[in-house]
């Protein structure tokens, strides 16, 4: 047909396939209308068509405009009949582009106009064809090794390089879309780039397979060989007379297993389980999974248990010669001992160590274990979110191994040690599980003589396990867990308390870990005292006993420069050995303005004096709030304003002092948090005297939770807070008449170093600590009887 002149074809519509000019096309022929343009096109002289692909393959019976507006006319060079249809080969003759619908029915007829073969030449056209036959060897050598010369043979009979690409195109099998892509490329160098890009893409695919099966060969080949290898050594040792490796392992565990005193339902699972084992090759994945798990069912302490030792005394002396003072704990030690002796069958109790850090909570666990005889284990909990840390993994995961519970039993060797949980407090939980949640079968008396790790999957005995937990406060633990547990709190350590653990602990210790002897560095008067005051402030006795290890390496230095006579350790020594006083604890003010209250506050790290200080803000109104303090401690001083507000004529407060006039209340220091109910009665002591411009005794200091209408209630830490009060200098202390019978845990000279004050309603408070308000409201009281 001539270029430009219009002319009307049937239209064949083909459905995920395209048909380019010189090239044949076998199609089955079974749509109505397909199949009535079909022969409309033989009743023809010249026999063409229009071959168009369809934008969907879905639609069935698609219109003109579902159809892509250049395709391929086509000569029908083969007719075949058949039932359901026809089979036809058609040849393309040239492109075409559809210029108007002809008629629908019962056909489609197409107006078309033929295009030009495309003929630009140049350096780019030359250089794009070379790339493109580069690219089919290469896809050659990838699909056949030796077919690139046949490819290059197939080549040659289209010079053309438009023709070439079409053909390419149709033995590399590219999709439709990129197929029609290059059917409508009106210039040669759009025709070799698209079609260098699209085979490119197909080179990186064919390499990737080529790839994959290359490495899938050479590990089916390499484990033939073992194979191979594998029968052939165990053939000579056969020869030799020496006994297979696996065989001698599996006789080994059989051995180990009949000598075993297992449970009856562990014993059952083992034969079971060595059973497959006997049955899989050495080199299965599974042999090596089953074979642990053997190993941990062979080397639990099923019955192996130590010996304890009963004798009261002797752990007296051991709990004694480890820690000082922490009474209770050592009593609850004794009578467990007591029990044990008189009823061997007694279950262990489950003790919550509670206190601030490096009170000797851990080092605790482990003097228990000796004066029981008992072997010690400890695990730390802080930071675990894991379930399966405690119950193991099941054993169809990969990697699986039990829990931290039996993999310490198993360490332990027995089934009774004494196991510690420390930082129980600390436990996470998330998305895998709440391991609090685990430690509520672990520690209940009442089901873990049963307990199941996920990996064993067999009852274990933990009955026996002396369980210990460990934590800094109980506020981070759930109270389910917190209910199994017997709490013993170890409260924070006196000066005088610290000095003797550092003269009979922690100094002798120091001076082991140096190489000197206690001749060597000899601490003056005065020294341990300057120490735990100005360089170190915990409950604890941590940091004290670090800043002797510095003292007995400063030491050390000079002895190991040649000094023979001994190191004394003066006072006044210190910044240059331990650099300049770290800490500086609140003394007691010596004059107190109107508005300013002492009171004592429990930290982890000990007890603190905290000066309450308010001052009144005129033409403002409200309360305003400062020093870091919780939503607890916000509500205690509205409370403390709240109350006094009600009973200012009582108290001989002016309310439009409160009513006009703003009150801003401050704790210092303002970059340590504070929270709690127990300075109640130090907030509406220091407001009263900003109200009554009267001020606070200097000496005073005061705790306590109040009410909205005056009751003083009790509070807890009473301890490190009288400690606080006399490291501080303070001589009276104000407290709530319930915490009266705390006094018992205060040492002996503690108590009486201060005067206490018992106090029920907030009266008797602002009485004691403001001597001249006390008058006031007597003469109140006197006026309006």
């Amino acid at each position: 047909m001539s270029e430009g002149t219009l002319h009307s074809l049937p239209v064949l519509p083909l459905k995920s396939s395209v048909l380019f000019p010189r090239l044949l096309l076998p199609l089955a022929i079974g749509r109505q209308r397909s199949l009535a343009a079909v022969e409309a096109a033989a009743a023809t002289q010249d026999k063409t068509l229009l071959c168009l692909t369809q934008r969907d393959p879905a639609l069935a019976e698609p219109a003109p405009e579902q159809l892509y507006r250049v395709g391929t006319v086509a000569v029908i060079k083969k007719l075949e009949r058949a039932a359901e249809g026809m089979h036809i080969f058609v040849q393309g003759l040239e492109r075409a582009e559809v210029v108007s619908v002809e008629q629908t029915e019962p056909y489609l007829k197409l107006s078309v106009r033929p295009l030009a073969d495309p003929t630009d030449s140049g350096a780019e056209v030359e250089a794009l064809h070379r790339a493109v036959l580069d690219q089919a060897d290469r896809i050659s050598q990838l699909v056949q090794p030796d077919g690139q010369a046949t490819l290059r043979q197939i080549l040659a009979q289209a010079p053309d390089p438009v023709h070439q690409a079409y053909l390419l195109a149709t033995l590399v099998s590219l999709d439709w879309q990129k197929e029609q892509a290059l059917l409508e490329a009106t210039t040669r160098a759009e025709v070799l780039r698209l079609l260098h890009e699209y085979l490119a893409h197909e080179v990186q695919v064919l390499e990737l397979r080529h790839k994959i099966a290359s490495q899938a060969a050479s590990e089916m080949g390499r484990e033939q060989r073992e194979y191979v290898l594998r029968q052939q050594l165990r053939a000579i040792r056969e020869e030799l007379g020496e006994q297979d490796p696996e065989q001698a392992e599996l006789e080994e565990l059989r051995r180990r297993l009949d000598e075993a005193n297992l449970p009856e339902l562990a014993r059952k699972e083992a034969e079971r389980e060595l059973r497959r084992l006997e049955r899989l090759p050495g080199a299965a994945a599974e042999y090596q999974v089953i074979r642990t798990y053997l190993e941990l069912l062979l080397e639990l302490p099923w019955n192996a248990t130590t010996t304890d030792v009963l004798d009261v005394a002797h752990a007296r002396q051991v709990l004694d010669a480890d820690h000082y003072d922490l009474d209770d704990v050592k009593a609850r030690i004794l009578e467990h001992l007591a029990v044990l002796k008189l009823n061997p069958q007694a279950k262990s109790p489950i003790l919550c160590f509670v206190g601030p850090p490096g009170v000797g909570k851990t080092s605790l666990g482990e003097s228990i274990a000796r004066a029981m005889g008992r072997r010690f284990e400890r695990m730390s909990l802080g930071g675990l979110h894991d379930e399966a840390e405690l119950r193991g993994h099941r054993r169809t995961y990969i990697g699986a191994m039990p829990g931290r519970i039996l993999r310490a039993i198993r360490r332990a060797g027995v089934r009774n040690p004494v196991l510690m949980l420390d930082e129980v407090d600390k436990l996470g939980h998330d998305y895998r599980g709440d391991p609090a949640a685990a430690l509520l079968e672990i520690l209940d008396p009442a089901q873990n003589s049963n307990f199941v790790d996920n990996y064993l999957d067999l009852p274990f005995d933990l009955s026996q396990v002396f369980f210990i937990t460990t934590a800094n406060s109980l506020h981070g633990i759930p109270r389910p867990l917190l209910d199994r547990m017997e709490v013993l709190r170890l409260a924070g350590y006196s000066d005088e308390e610290k000095v003797e653990i550092a003269l009979r602990y922690l100094l002798p210790r120091q001076l082991r870990e140096a190489g000197l002897n206690g001749e060597q560095l000899v601490l003056a008067e005065g020294t341990l005292q300057r120490i735990i005051q100005r360089y170190t402030r915990e409950a604890g006795v941590r940091e004290l006993e670090r800043s002797l290890g510095r003292l007995a390496r400063k030491a050390a230095v000079q002895f190991a420069e040649g000094r023979s006579e001994p190191v004394t350790v003066r006072p006044e020594d210190l910044p240059d050995m331990l650099g300049p006083e770290r800490f500086l604890h609140e003394a007691a003010r010596t004059q107190l303005p109107p508005g300013v209250a002492a009171g004592l506050a429990w930290t982890e790290a000990g007890g603190e004096v905290l000066y309450v200080e308010a001052v009144l803000l005129p033409e403002s109104k409200g309360l305003l709030l400062t020093g870091q303090l919780g939503e607890v401690m916000q509500e205690s001083a509205k409370t403390a304003q709240s109350f006094l507000w009600s009973q200012a004529a009582v108290l001989g407060i002016d309310r439009r002092l409160i009513r006009e006039s703003g009150v801003h209340v401050h704790v210092p220091a303002g970059a340590i948090p504070k929270d709690g109910p127990s300075a109640g009665v130090t907030m509406a002591t220091a407001m009263a005297s900003l109200y009554t411009g009267l001020a606070v005794e200097p000496d005073t200091a005061m705790t306590g939770e109040i009410s909205l209408t005056g009751l003083v209630l009790p509070v807890g830490g009473i301890k490190e807070k009288l400690l606080a009060a006399r490291r501080a200098g303070l001589r009276r202390v104000i407290l709530p008449r319930e915490n009266q019978k705390d006094l018992i845990d205060v040492p002996a000279n503690v108590r009486e170093s201060l005067e206490f004050v018992w106090a029920e309603h907030i009266e008797e408070v602002l009485a004691a600590a403001i001597p001249a308000l006390a008058e006031r409201m007597v003469g109140l009281r006197e006026a309006a009887v």
